[in-house]
């Protein structure tokens, strides 16, 4: 079988739904591809558990999307015409530290200052500064990040006159939290924060995570999509239905079709082939696509670009369906947070980003609990909760990646033990059902989450801005003429922020010669259903 399009697209994670959408929007027959038997990616919804418990299997939280002009000019109607909605949890974050102290996050500045007081005044008053300097830059670190490299000043320019800014987004986000805060707990929060990324923290370039993370939760929290972090790409397959668009699931491609020299289309596992009359768009991990056409048709420098790309660090995810949500200790008590976690010493999140690299265990020093049903009772049966834990872990921790089948029930064990210690209430009886993904699992389910990392690869300098996915080949189009690259591996990188897609769109429709901005603020038709 042969089908044809105008547009091919390999792969329908949140990034290629969004670029998808604005080449249907500006006319194109699209036909997008997927392996998994839904769309989404990595912001998918399912039940993975029991019946009637809704987990999200990877992203939960959609905070750093807002700022899309997708979402924040809603240039696709997702909000206006196809339901998307969200809210924003108050607390936004209850960690507990190894003494039992907590900390809580809230929503109203002065009461999350008061919090931070508690441990330091000097602290309070150097987070409320930060996030005011912060607010001073928000403007060109948005600008960099919602347009493609080269669209905008990188920050080094756009900064120039911000000396210190050009210090902290040159140094790791340890130096920059142990230069500007003194209290162990207060550092040991904010590397929690700042470790969400799974970016370690003490990477080249990474000091920028130590404001922009909590600045992002202090304006609108862990903001969630309700029903869901697969309400994002329900609404964008909406949309593209609306649009003429196709997809097509448990589809996995196997094969770039060249001819003369020039990307045509793709082929299937099963041996399908899908044309495009004018571009192929992928969204695979770059270490897998370039085993997906001949050598020489990458080039040398490309090829070497991706085995020297570093994928990252992987993800170790359990989730539990119970009869109630983790109430974790505080100082009057306890405290339920849709995003929780316990978190080492300062020093402890160093070493452990560190140890994971080295293919070692975290053993606990860093977790994030997330139980979204806390805000939105459509996730779970009434009076019943999805709890999801998240931590790092290495590929391949000693003696190849096959050791997981037997070692992750071990280390699952670990983190459930640890759960419990900070959230007593999570009792045997509480807890209905469990499901354990290693990495290797992880990838299993999902290949673009190469070897089991859930944001597209590093993002330390070697890895980001115009080095992503390879030097040279930042601006989404390939070495391979008609073949356009967009996901995670691409400027500005992982996470829910639908920048990828918009960005390799605004390329795309300038390379099909149409004006983007055209096409994006155009207003949405939706057509009449009988």
């Amino acid at each position: 079988m042969t089908a044809t399009a105008d547009v091919v697209v390999a792969g329908a994670g949140h990034n290629s739904l969004i670029a998808a959408a604005y080449l249907a929007k500006a006319g194109y027959e699209v036909l997008l591809l997927d392996a998994r038997p839904i769309a989404g990616g990595a912001a998918a919804t399912e039940e993975l558990t029991l019946p009637g418990f809704h987990f999200d299997s990877c992203s939960t939280g959609h905070t750093l999307i807002q700022p899309n002009p997708v979402l924040r000019d809603d240039e696709l109607g997702l909000k206006a015409e196809y339901g998307l909605e969200y809210v924003s949890p108050d607390p936004i974050a209850h960690v507990v530290f190894p003494d039992g102290e907590s900390f809580t996050h809230w929503l109203d500045l002065d009461r999350t200052l008061a919090e931070i007081a508690r441990f330091s005044s000097r602290d309070a008053e150097t987070y409320r500064r930060g996030l005011d300097e912060f607010a001073e830059i928000r403007p060109q670190v948005g600008a960099y990040r919602f347009n493609p490299i080269g669209y905008a000043p990188p920050l080094d320019v756009a900064l120039a006159e911000r000396p210190r800014w050009l210090r902290r987004i040159a140094m790791n986000a340890y130096n920059v939290i142990r230069h500007s805060y003194e209290s162990r707990h207060v550092r040991a929060y904010l590397l929690w924060q700042a470790f969400q990324t799974a970016q370690p923290v003490d990477s080249p370039g990474s000091g920028l995570l130590a404001y922009s993370i909590v600045a992002g939760r202090q304006a609108q929290s862990w903001t969630l999509p309700l029903g869901g972090s697969g309400e994002l790409p329900r609404a964008l397959v909406r949309f593209l239905e609306d649009h003429g668009a196709t997809l097509l699931c448990d589809r996995r491609v196997a094969e770039l079709v060249l001819e003369n020299g020039r990307c045509v289309g793709v082929r299937t596992e099963d041996g399908e082939e899908y044309r495009a009359r004018r571009a192929v768009l992928s969204t695979i991990h770059v270490k897998s696509l370039v085993d997906m056409a001949p050598p020489e048709a990458w080039g040398e420098d490309f090829r070497y670009g991706i085995e020297t790309y570093d994928p990252g660090i992987s993800i170790f995810a359990q989730y539990y369906a119970t009869t109630e949500a983790p109430e974790l200790l505080a100082p009057e008590g306890t405290q339920s947070a849709v995003s929780a976690g316990l978190v080492g010493w300062p020093e402890d999140v160093l070493q452990a980003g560190r140890d994971v690299r080295e293919g070692k265990l975290l053993h606990a020093r860093w977790m994030l609990i997330a139980t979204p049903s806390l805000v939105d009772p459509s996730r779970a049966p009434e009076g019943h909760h999805t709890v999801k834990l998240l931590s790092m872990a290495p590929w391949d921790p000693g003696e190849g990646p096959e050791q997981w089948e037997e070692l992750k029930h071990e280390v699952a064990a670990e983190n459930l033990a640890a759960l419990r210690r900070v959230a007593p209430n999570m009792t045997p009886e509480t807890i209905l059902a469990e499901l354990v993904k290693s990495p290797v699992d992880i990838e299993h389910q999902n290949p673009h989450m190469w070897h089991g990392t859930i944001h597209g690869g590093d993002r330390s300098s070697a890895n980001d801005g115009p080095r992503r996915p390879a030097p040279g080949w930042a601006q989404h189009r390939m070495p391979i003429p008609g073949l356009y690259q967009t996901g995670a591996t691409t400027h500005p990188g992982g996470s829910v922020t639908g920048a990828p897609g918009r960005n390799a769109a605004v390329i795309m429709l300038e390379d099909l010669g149409h004006d983007p901005r055209e096409v994006m603020s155009a207003p949405v038709e939706r057509p009449l259903r009988a």
